[in-house]
């Protein structure tokens, strides 16, 4: 298997395509619904290597998600996704909607491929 790989969004229809996508490029792929599950996995799973999260979620978005993420994992990646915010502020970010090309070229500038 590749290298582990979190993707967080409140969309169930985004989050399976996107880890469709995910396990289509090789990626051992794990999901999460919120915020607060999303950092339940990665206190339970230490080969979680990459965070890719929505920024437009109800209870925790996505900065703050990354906020806290990367003071459980020091060295987390991340991948930002929004298909509202204009940009990631200064993380790595992929407008939504995108195709499997999209997700691909931001991983390989920014977090390396699976």
């Amino acid at each position: 298997m590749g290298r582990r790989v979190l993707v967080v969004d409140d969309d169930a229809l985004i989050l399976d395509v996107t880890a469709a996508m995910l396990n289509d490029l090789g990626c051992d792929v794990v999901t999460a619904l919120r915020g607060d599950q999303a950092l339940e996995q990665l206190e339970r799973d230490q080969s979680i290597e990459i965070l890719i999260t929505d920024i437009n979620m109800p209870e925790m978005d996505g900065y703050e998600l990354v906020d806290r993420a990367r003071a459980i994992r020091d060295g987390l990646k991340v991948i930002m996704l929004s298909g509202q915010d204009p940009d990631g502020h200064g993380f790595p970010f992929i407008r939504k909607p995108f195709l499997e090309q999209d997700l691909l070229a931001a991983m390989r500038r920014t977090t390396g491929t699976c």
